[in-house]
Parts: structure tokens; sequence; C-alpha cells
């Protein structure tokens, strides 16, 4: 079926072809027409995307190039003669592939591309190749040659080469009866127009692929060994973002790709304009680590370069780095864990800390404020009549000193209760026997504490009866009776809900009522 250097690709395609060929014989179906086709259109648009792919490399070595042409022009040139050669051959395809459906209205209407007239006609006569056929393969033999030629003399191009070579080979093909057929009988005699269709996509897709490969190897491959140091940028490793004065600074200058065997030869760098000696830095695992006093507050410039061999070059790599010496802090960090606000009645979770200080050296103040553990403590806000609350807070430092800071939280009430029947809200449908047993609650909507509540009575009201008192969260006898009385699509209201919360001393707002319409 395939000769046995073709790729796992080429052996796939030729089997998909196969198949086509058993499937001529059963009359093939309309449906595997479609599919070759939708396979058509999904290498059309996989080969948009794959051309832009190459022409964001082609303008990225190009501005290479632009930037250091000692390093890149050769491989700028070589890239375009491949770019050149793709699209070259791209354009005869896509023109091919126009006259093989021109006749066809719709191009798309693949379910009528069962034929193979065009590449028979003007491809073969008998068992000559007709000289539309000789420039199918002379395009396909030039594509290959010309860039195995362009790719011979660089190093590292041997498996590009390899397999351009298989890609586009033209050679003979043993098919399923052992006899060897010529390459372009195998691939494109008597088969349906839309399978060569296909296959000229997949060609191009091919052919895209190809120029993408090069010039991904050219750009990060085994060519690294001429533009590699270029490609790499200094970063400093930091164990902390910030610094006390007095402190030793232990930031380490590393190179972008972290290698034990990548070290400079010489290391030439100044901190804040001073020559940095040998004793206040080491090289280990690629990296520079310094050892400098962290300096006064402010930032701090580190330059200078790293310089690397690299075949008899020195290559240097600049360095211009800063780190910020900070003073002792005197700021505290205070924040609500649930929100911005404090609430009466409950219990509100707070964290009090001050950075780089102990919470044992950390101590807060303030009406209703009390310490839980560590930096966690609660504000209870119930017993302040105003709308605010000024938090103080000291701290500790370890030399004895003492920072201060404060802050201010807005004191709310807790929100209006929404009346709840069978855990519904609103207005309600529902039938006669499912009201009579539900449960009249209330709840607070989109309330960031959990705080259940338990009702204690309620008003009910049917309409043409008198409004009943009800003692609990159920109806009563005398609220079903009268509920028994209200016709189909009355509507039930159910008002004035007295609710109460556990652990809360506050009067709650007043409970949204609950209107519920009777479907029976």
């Amino acid at each position: 079926m395939a000769a046995g250097n073709l790729s796992p690709r080429q052996k796939m395609i030729n089997l998909m072809y196969l198949i086509f060929i058993a499937m001529l014989a059963l009359n093939m179906s309309k449906e595997v027409l479609s599919a070759f086709g939708l396979m058509n259109e999904k290498l059309t648009k996989s080969n948009v995307a794959s051309t832009q792919q190459n022409d964001n490399f082609m303008a990225s070595l190009e501005q290479k190039a632009s930037d250091q042409p000692e390093k890149y022009e050769h491989l700028k040139a070589k890239a375009e003669s491949i770019d050149k050669l793709a699209e070259e051959f791209d354009t005869y395809l896509e023109e091919l592939k126009g006259k093989m459906t021109a006749k066809i209205d719709d191009p798309t209407d693949y379910e009528i591309m069962d034929k193979g007239d065009y590449l028979d006609e003007n491809f073969f006569k008998g068992d000559i190749i007709k000289e539309e056929g000789q420039k199918f393969l002379d395009h396909i033999n030039g594509f290959r040659e010309g860039v195995v030629e362009i790719l011979s003399s660089e190093k590292g191009m041997e498996s590009v080469i390899a397999e351009v070579k298989s890609e586009f080979s033209t050679e003979e093909v043993t098919n399923r009866d052992g006899r060897k057929v010529r390459w372009l009988d195998y691939h494109y005699k008597g088969f349906p127009l839309v399978a060569s269709l296909t296959k000229m996509t997949q060609l191009q897709a091919d052919i895209k692929n190809t120029e993408s490969e090069v010039l991904a190897t050219m750009l990060q491959g085994t060519l690294s060994s001429e533009v590699s140091m270029t490609n790499y940028t200094t970063l400093m490793e930091t164990s902390k973002s910030a610094y006390f004065n007095g402190e030793q600074f232990d930031g380490e200058i590393v190179l972008g790709r972290k290698d034990a065997s990548t070290k400079p030869k010489r290391v030439e760098l100044t901190l804040d304009g001073r020559k940095l000696s040998e004793d206040q830095y080491t090289i280990e695992d690629g990296k520079v680590k310094l050892k400098v006093g962290t300096g006064g507050v402010g930032e701090h410039k580190i330059e200078g370069k790293l310089i690397f061999g690299e075949d008899g070059e020195e290559i240097e790599v600049p360095v211009n780095s800063s780190f910020a010496t900070v003073a002792k802090p005197n700021a505290a960090t205070i924040s609500a864990d649930k929100m911005n606000v404090v609430y009466r009645g409950v219990k509100n979770p707070m964290t009090i800390s001050f950075a780089g200080i102990p919470d044992n050296k950390v101590s807060a103040s303030a009406q209703g404020l009390s310490r839980t553990s560590g930096s966690s403590y609660v504000m209870d806000a119930t017993s302040i009549r105003g709308r605010e609350v000024t938090i103080n807070v000291t701290g500790t430092l370890p030399d004895g000193g003492k920072v201060s800071d404060n802050a201010k939280f807005r004191i709310k009430d807790l929100p209006k209760p929404t009346g709840t029947v069978r855990g519904e809200d609103g207005a309600l449908k529902m039938q006669r026997s499912s009201l009579k047993i539900s449960t009249i609650g209330a709840k607070f909507d989109d309330f960031d504490f959990e705080l259940p509540l338990k009702v204690t009575g309620f008003k009910f009201k049917v309409p043409g009866q008198p409004t009943i008192n009800v003692k609990g969260n159920k109806l009563d006898g005398r609220a079903q009776q009268a509920l028994a009385k209200a016709k189909r699509g009355s509507g039930i209201q159910i008002f004035d809900i007295e609710a109460k919360a556990s652990g809360v001393s506050v009067i709650l707002k007043k409970v949204s009522p609950v209107f519920v319409e009777l479907t029976n």
C-alpha cells in the first residue's frame, strides 16, 4: 500500500484513499463525499492559520536581521528563499484547485464531486502522463529539491531535510497487490474530485508545515549556537519584596535560562555606581549571587555586564536591575473578613496585623472589639450609638520602638428580612393542600452572615374573610378553615410576620410579606 520510506502521515493519507477505492466499488455514499468535503474545509482553515504563523516568523526574523545583521542576515536570506518556494508551490496548487472546481456551481456541494474527470483527462492519457500532470510533478520535485539545497549547508537541519524528502517524494509506490505503480497514478488516477481536492489541500498544509518547521529551527533549534546568548536576559531573584535598612541584601542575578554550565568568564558590575569587588558576589549554578548591604532607604541600581565566551568571541549580556530598601513598618493592615462594614447585632470577625511584626506584639482597641486568637478579633457594634467606629492599633518593633495606626469602619443595621412559604419568597403559585401544611419562614437575602430566623407568628388573609392572627410558623385550625373557603385563583396574603434571630439583641426590621395564588 505504501513504500517503507513513507512517513506515518503519508501512510495514513494513502490508507484514506485506499478506503475510497473500496467504497467506489460499493457505490460510495453521499455521506462519505460530504465527510471528505468537510475535511477539506477544516484543512483550508488550518492553512490560513499556518500562513499567519509563518508570516509572523518571517517578520520576527526580519526584525532580528535588522537589529543584528551579522548574526541573522544569512538566516533571513535562506528563510526568504524557502518562503518564495513555498509561496510559488502553494499558488500553483490553489490555481489548480480552482480549475478542478470551475464547472461546479456550488463548490461546497461535495455530494456531486464523485467523478475524477478533470485530473483523469488533464493528467493522464492512457498510461502516459500528460504535460499538466508532469507540471504538477515538477512543482513537487522543485519544491523538495529547492528546500534540500538551501538547507544542506546548515548544521542541525538533517532531520528536517529527511522529512522533506519523505513528505514530498514522488517515487514509485507499491500498491496492495505488491506491484509498483507511478506515484501520480497511485494518488490521483481514478479518484473522486472531492478526494483529489482534499489531497491538494493536504499538500498545501504539508508545504506550510515544512516552512514553519524550517523557520522555527532557524530561530530556536540547533542553529542557536549562532544566536544563543542574545536571547538571554537577566532577572533578579530576592527572598522578599522589601528590606529594612541595615540588613544584608541577598538578591541573585540570574539568566533567563538557569543552567549550571552557563557561567560568565568575567563579571563587571556596579552598585549605585561603585564597582563590586570579587568578595561581594559568587557564581553558583549559573547565577551571580550578590553579598552586599542594602544601604539606605530608597532604590539602588545594579548595572554592568556579564561576559560570556562562545566560539572564540566574547558576548556581553547587559545588566540593568534595581532593588528597593524600605523603612521599617509604621502602618497596620486592618481588614474585615466579611465586608468593609460592621453590623449591629452580630459578631463581626476581623483580622488585624502589622506587616513584619508578630501577632503577640500587636494590640488593637475599640468599643466592642475583643481578640479571639492571634490576629483574629471580633467586633460587636450592638451598643455603639453612632454610625462609625475607630480601631486603634499599636505594634512593638524588635528594638522596642512603637508604631501605631487606626482605621474607621461604618456601622450598619441588619438588612430587612424576607418572608417565605416553603422556603420560597415573593409572589407564589401553590395548591391548596400544599399551602395548608407549609411552613412560614423568614430569611436574609444575600447576607454574608449565617443568621437563621425563627418565625413566631403571622397574619393570614383570605379575600372576603377576616384577617386571622396565627401563632407559630404553620397555619392553625382557623387559618385552615379560611383557606378551605378560598376560591381557585384567590390571592392569599401572609404578612406582619414576626421573626427572631438567635443571639441577636437588636430589633429586626419588618419582614416582607408573601403572596400565594391558589392553583386549585
